[in-house]
């Protein structure tokens, strides 16, 4: 698609003159810069460094009274094009640090008179211009005015040039900076990142700029509406290739370096920007004749073929994105690079897609299935963006679900396209709706869409990027899908993204398009939907079917919680009921007020309602007991009568479903009983109630009694143990059981301490170590049999994963053990392992929180996580914690277990003692684990007995 923006002749000659001066100063840089770094060594970036610098002012935080104390950009200025030269070192200097230098040139126009500049700037030393931190020139006619000051402020990340006289409205002006930063390894920004290949270290200049680094690159409008038009150049060593968002232009050699320049990007966001220098390799197709098609990695990796499966799902990928947007791919070319170090799992930069090497390498010989079904749908997530995101982009920030929720709906669509025979599609269920109904339903939950003055600050911003935005959003839009039609929707988001290609957006207008392109519903796409993204949580509907009345309620885990935050809406959902009656689908019923009466659901006899099928809606649903029990008795006795996410649903709606699983044999099903079953454990292991359980370990007993837990359907025990041991079978003789249930077989058996399983794991393990070239385990059953056999062994058995996971070359298998050495039962190791995440030489930055997750998984390694985080709070926030997408889970990986009034006052005074540290992305999360702690408290103690009592009596 051709671009849609102007560039007047003057700018476009501005832009050449630009271009030209970069390059002629690329000598002269290097000079300039290391003058500048040798003069303000050791001085922080808002010290003056000359006359016409001035501090901060002091302001009260609530009430901002200049513009530069406020996190959002005055709306006087738009940027309209940048020119960006950068120069990373990728060898440290005389002080050990490395660094990049650069200079930029943005174009922009005054759109409201003012005689202030306010442009971001942070982290980065800025080069006087004749005692100013910056210098102004006019484009064209325009003349421009003196700078008066300059100063930076570090709160808000910005530079300030105060002017002598104001900006002409409807002029253009060029703002030039030389900067200087550091090519750190904090994952932000431009920054560093290490491996070691052949012996040999290797160093990569690599970029991860949203939300809010691309200020730490170079100063810029760094916000997702001021777009613009980027032209890089980047300066590099011999030996290495520098990539970014555009196809490399030209390439100049020179005694040592080369200088590469990239073709003018369409006009884009600032977090969307992506610069590599690297020697890594590529292999690469030609899609449709003229898009190219790389996957970029380190040379052994490309060497391995780990690159093929990406290479070879993009492009069907992009095909199937093409057709369902009917919008063309907007680029040249489609770089994806896998990074030894990366925060994110990938990132949607324009044209050149960064992730982790877990989400793109796959080797066919050592991956398992779970591991390419995970690149499938991280790629197709990444690429959906291209469009939703990239081409068309949030306003602003509070609205992130509509990028981010859109892009992990579709990715189910992209990846079923790529691999049709793995029925993708279903697992939504698994891995949104399900997962992101326990966080919803907390009264400390948020709406989809926030109001822009909730989110300001850089940490506010990356407090965005969580289950709701991500998982509910997918899970909402799926909805809307549904009751419109797949077809309706996918019209109504052609017609949006081609009616705003290269702006910005609100959500609003989504919902315009969607309702102009027709379709029979109640009420507008606008009163629908903003009932589901303006407030928070979701309903439980209850059907009588003795009667036929519909009742909705707000969901909450605590009943009795207090949702302090108020709905406008008062917390009613206009709801779109699919349903059956007895096997027969019926006309899609309209739930739009509190009460309801639907005479078509009343039923008697044999006959049976269920309503939601397939999970179309964001909703539970509860029915009258007689229902309850003729869908539970259809389960035993035809279960196939539903569909598997439904059977999934009922599962999770209500254990008393459990009972029915002995016939069971699809994955999805089973899958949510296995999680609905893991609250018990973790409820239950650290008491009296796990005693019990365990004295039924000397079979598979203790299978049969978690499947029957608190339903009393003791009769059906011989059938359940019947399925367990099949599954338990067949991992044993290679029987084709539905994909993963012969994992979660043994993985239960194992970690309940089934009978032969101890032995099983413990020979494959010793045959691998006795012969660590020749690994005899399974791909798929790596991750259960790692993890097992460290739980039943020693320092012997750690000692050996920690010299695989040194040695590792595939990245997926050194997550098995990375994860895998974090369940030994052995105290020690496990605190000598904590210590090992603070230091990057050990384990990587970008793995140190999910490492110290996986240990408080643990049962023996949860109380020492949790003591090891709260004495080392103040470097793990500062160091591993500021503006981290994932730094939430941090909290909710620790305090998962807790369920003790104690450990409630604990984690209270953790939050007061670290008040004037922060908790950053993780502040909501410091809320929910507290509300979550209440109310596992207040379930313990209502079901404790009872269960205690079920298991002793079920052992004598």
């Amino acid at each position: 698609m051709g671009r849609v923006y102007y560039v007047s002749k003057n700018v476009g000659l501005g832009m050449l003159v630009l271009a030209t001066i970069a390059l002629a100063t690329i000598i002269a840089l290097s000079i300039a810069y290391d003058k500048e770094r040798a003069k303000n060594r050791g001085k922080p970036e808002n010290e003056a460094t000359d006359s016409t610098s001035m501090p901060t002012p002091l302001t009260t935080p609530s009430t901002p009274k200049e513009p530069w104390d406020h996190y959002r950009l005055p709306d006087s200025l738009v940027p309209v094009s940048y020119n960006v030269t950068l120069w990373p070192r990728l060898r440290p200097n005389a002080d050990g640090m490395y660094l990049f230098t650069g200079y930029s040139a943005v174009i922009f126009s005054c759109v409201k008179e003012t005689d202030l500049i306010i442009i971001h700037s942070n982290k980065l030393n800025l080069t006087n211009f004749y005692g100013h931190h910056a210098k102004l020139s006019g484009l064209g006619d325009a003349t421009a005015p003196t700078i008066q000051k300059t100063w930076l402020v570090v709160k808000t990340h910005y530079l300030v040039l105060q002017l002598r006289s104001a900006l002409a409205v409807g002029a253009s002006y060029v703002l030039h900076t030389e900067f200087q930063g550091e090519l750190a390894d904090d994952l932000e920004g431009f920054y560093r990142s290490e491996y070691t290949e052949d012996g040999v270290k290797k160093v990569v200049a690599t970029s991860q700029m949203q939300a809010t680094y691309a200020r730490k690159t170079f100063p810029c409008f760094d916000e997702p509406a001021m777009k613009a038009v980027f032209t890089v150049t980047i300066i590099h060593d011999q030996g290495t290739v520098a990539l970014s968002n555009g196809t490399a232009d030209s390439v100049i050699d020179g005694m040592p370096l080369r200088v590469t320049t990239f073709e003018p990007t369409e006009r884009m966001s600032t977090y969307l920007l992506a610069f590599i220098v690297s020697d890594f390799v590529n292999i690469q197709s030609t899609q449709n004749s003229n898009l190219l098609i790389r996957i970029w990695a380190r040379r052994k990796a490309i060497e391995d073929r780990q690159g093929d499966y990406a290479l070879n799902v993009t492009g069907p990928i992009l095909q199937f994105y093409e057709h369902y947007y009917n919008a063309t791919y907007p680029l040249s070319k489609s770089d994806q690079i896998a990074l030894p170090d990366f925060n994110a799992g990938a990132m949607e930069n324009w044209g050149l897609v960064t992730y982790r090497e877990t989400a793109l390498l796959y080797d066919p010989i050592m991956s398992s299935t779970g591991n390419k079904e995970r690149i499938t749908t991280v790629i197709a997530h990444e690429l959906a963006h291209m469009w939703f995101g990239n081409l068309v982009t949030l306003q602003w920030w509070n609205d992130l679900w509509l990028n981010e929720g859109f892009a992990s709906y579709v990715e189910y669509l992209g990846a079923d396209y790529a691999e049709p025979t793995w029925n993708i599609k279903d697992q939504i269920i698994l891995y949104d709706v399900h997962k992101v109904f326990a966080v919803d339903a907390l009264a400390s939950s948020h709406p989809l869409s926030r109001r822009e003055e909730e989110v300001n600050t850089p940490a506010q911003i990356s407090e965005m990027f969580n289950t709701i935005s991500y998982s509910k959003g997918a899970a909402v839009l799926r909805m809307l899908s549904e009751f419109l039609t797949e077809p309706v929707f996918a019209k109504g988001l052609s017609s949006y993204l081609n009616t705003f290609a290269f702006g910005n957006t609100v959500y609003t207008d989504l919902w315009d398009h969607l309702q102009q392109v027709g379709m029979h519903i109640p009420h507008t796409v606008h009163n629908i939907m903003n009932r589901w993204t303006l407030q928070m949580g979701f309903p439980v509907v209850t059907i009588d079917t003795r009667t036929g009345s519909i009742t909705q309620k707000h969901f909450l885990l605590d009943p009795d919680s207090v949702v302090d935050r108020p709905s406008q809406f008062n917390y009613t959902w206009f709801v779109p009921i699919k349903w059956m009656k007895t096997g027969v689908e019926q006309q899609q019923h309209w739930l739009l007020q509190k009460t309801d009466a639907h005479i078509q659901m009343r039923v008697s006899g044999e006959d049976w309602v269920l309503a939601n099928t397939n999970v179309s809606g964001y909703f539970r649903v509860n029915y009258d007991l007689d229902n309850w029990d003729r869908l539970l008795s259809l389960l035993n006795t035809n279960h196939q009568a539903l569909s598997i996410i439904n059977r999934a649903q009922i599962i999770d709606d209500t254990f008393e479903a459990l009972h029915t699983l002995h016939i069971e044999r699809d994955y999805i099903p089973w899958e949510s009983a296995l999680r609905n079953l893991d609250y018990y454990i973790l409820m239950f292991d650290r008491t009296e109630v796990y005693g019990a359980l365990q004295v039924n370990t000397a079979s598979l007993r203790i299978l049969i009694l978690l499947i029957l837990i608190l339903t009393g359907k003791v009769y059906f025990k011989g059938k359940v143990f019947t399925h367990i041991g099949l599954c338990y079978i067949a991992v044993l003789s290679n029987i084709p059981l539905p994909r993963y249930n012969q994992i979660n077989a043994i993985g239960i058996a194992c970690s309940m301490g089934v009978d032969g399983c101890r032995e099983l794991i413990k020979s494959w393990y010793r045959q691998w170590m006795e012969s660590p070239h020749h690994n005899p385990i399974h791909p798929n059953l790596k991750t259960t049999v790692y993890c097992s056999a460290i739980a039943f062994g020693g320092v012997e058995e750690w000692d050996f994963a920690w010299r695989m996971f040194k040695n590792a070359t595939l990245a997926s298998e050194a997550v098995r053990l990375r994860s895998a050495m974090a369940c030994t039962k052995v105290p020690w190791l496990l605190n000598r392992y904590l210590e090992y995440t603070l230091d990057p030489t050990k384990i990587r930055k970008q793995d140190a929180t999910s490492t110290i997750q996986y240990i408080a998984r643990n049962v023996v390694g949860m109380p020492l996580a949790w003591n090891f985080v709260r004495a080392r709070w103040s470097y793990i926030f500062q160091h591993y914690g500021r503006g981290s997408f994932s730094f939430s889970n941090l909290v909710n990986g620790i305090t998962k277990r807790f369920s003790t009034d104690f450990e409630l006052q604990e984690l209270k005074k953790f939050k007061e003692d670290n008040l004037h540290v922060g908790f950053g992305s993780a502040t909501l999360a410091l809320e929910q684990a507290i509300e979550k702690t209440t109310a596992n408290i207040k379930w313990v103690t209502e079901n404790k007995a009872h269960v205690l009592k079920w298991f002793t009596e079920e052992s004598t």
